[in-house]
């Protein structure tokens, strides 16, 4: 059977972005963040390890062509795409080796795609900082040093694992065990997994395959008081040095004012915003982040049932966009037709794109672009 033009409809949750653990030390305003931007119920206190379990908060991601293609196709339903996001308890020294919430807090880490580094970057006598005052590079090393301690311990299981397949007659094993003697020397030498340089594809397997903590794609979240908003202070300008040598992002907060923002309808949260002199919330700008970190882009499929927003990678091609869509658009693919967002956000109809010469047919090799709308068309 040929199938023309899906606008698939599935019921369940929306498509997911990507996945975020928000970490920092205890009393930097992490739940406090998470509480704001999840619309969680994360307890929130003001002493270490208030959070035991990670809270997860799934939150929709904005965008405003959702809204247009809808109109334009007068879809019954929106979906957007959605992040999931995880409030892992404070770290202290010594969690590499079991002190405070230890291996638990680190096990959590393991399983995000990105990791959103919250630094206290403001002076209140009110708020305990756990090491006594602010000084966010130090409170940033302690974090990455139990981090890096934990990724040691894990390259160094694997080279015992490897020594035991070089007794075995394993050519290629003494190739492999120096990559992880090199990478554990790099490790105790303070640097993290990923601002290392690797050889070839075949070391970026072997790295890939060990999930180390410091090799995941990681900003740092700046927390200030509503007056430094605008970025021009000693303990940013600290952080943003920091961020440099590890290959990172800075992006710069209030979580007491996203809390705020949390509590308003979505009508008054632009004024709101204006009124601080903001072009938009911190929860768009980690989102910004985070999809710039991974490499992440959105396509749209819409029709009269819904509109509906996907995420895939850079460089994914069209018969895998189908497949995020439904596996049998996948295995029965024939062709693409694909709209820019762009093109019928400014004709107004799929009418005019056509009269206008504006649909593209692609083939399985396409290449997806952010803001396409794709149909697909398939056989099973």
């Amino acid at each position: 059977m040929m199938n023309r033009f899906l606008y698939f409809h599935r019921g369940e949750k929306a498509s997911m972005g990507f996945t975020c653990g928000i970490i920092g030390l205890p009393n930097v305003g992490k739940s406090t963040l998470f509480n704001a931007i999840a619309t969680a119920s994360a307890h929130v206190a003001n002493y270490p390890f208030c959070t035991i379990e990670p809270n997860i908060g799934i939150v929709q991601v904005p965008d405003k062509r959702l809204k247009r293609l809808s109109e334009i196709y007068q879809s019954q339903s929106i979906v957007p795409t959605t992040l999931e996001f995880f409030d892992i308890a404070g770290l202290v020294k010594g969690a590499s080796t079991g002190e405070g919430l230890g291996n638990q807090f680190l096990s959590h880490i393991r399983t995000v795609d990105a990791i959103a580094h919250v630094v206290r970057c403001f002076d209140d006598e009110n708020i305990v900082h756990v090491n006594g005052d602010v000084r966010p590079v130090y409170d940033i090393e302690i974090v990455e040093t139990e981090l890096i301690l934990k990724d040691v311990e894990t390259v160094g299981k694997k080279q015992t694992e490897t020594e035991k397949r070089i007794h075995t007659g394993d050519k290629k094993a003494a190739i492999e065990l120096e990559f992880y003697s090199i990478l554990k020397r790099e490790l105790l030498s303070g640097k993290s997994a990923r601002t290392i340089s690797y050889k070839n594809v075949e070391e970026q397997i072997w790295l890939q395959n060990m999930q180390l903590l410091t090799a995941k794609p990681m900003m740092y979240i700046c927390n200030v008081h509503e007056k430094d908003l605008s970025g021009d202070i000693e303990y940013i300008r600290q952080v943003k040095t920091h961020a440099q040598k590890e290959r990172t992002k800075v992006v710069i907060i209030s979580a007491e004012i996203e809390s705020e923002i949390a509590q308003l309808k979505e009508e008054e949260r632009q004024p709101f915003l204006s009124e601080l002199g903001l072009k938009e919330s911190g929860l768009t700008k980690i989102i910004h982040e985070g999809y710039d970190l991974l490499h992440l882009q959105t396509f749209f499929t819409t029709g009269v049932k819904e509109t509906r927003a996907w995420t895939a990678q850079h460089g994914t091609t069209a018969i895998h966009a189908a497949g995020k869509i439904h596996s049998d658009f996948e295995r029965g693919f024939i062709r693409a037709e694909i709209i820019k967002y762009n093109d019928i956000d400014r004709l107004g109809s799929e009418a005019a794109i056509r009269e206008a010469g504006l649909l593209h047919v692609e083939g399985r090799d396409y290449i997806i672009r952010d803001g396409d709308v794709m149909f697909v068309k398939f056989n099973v």
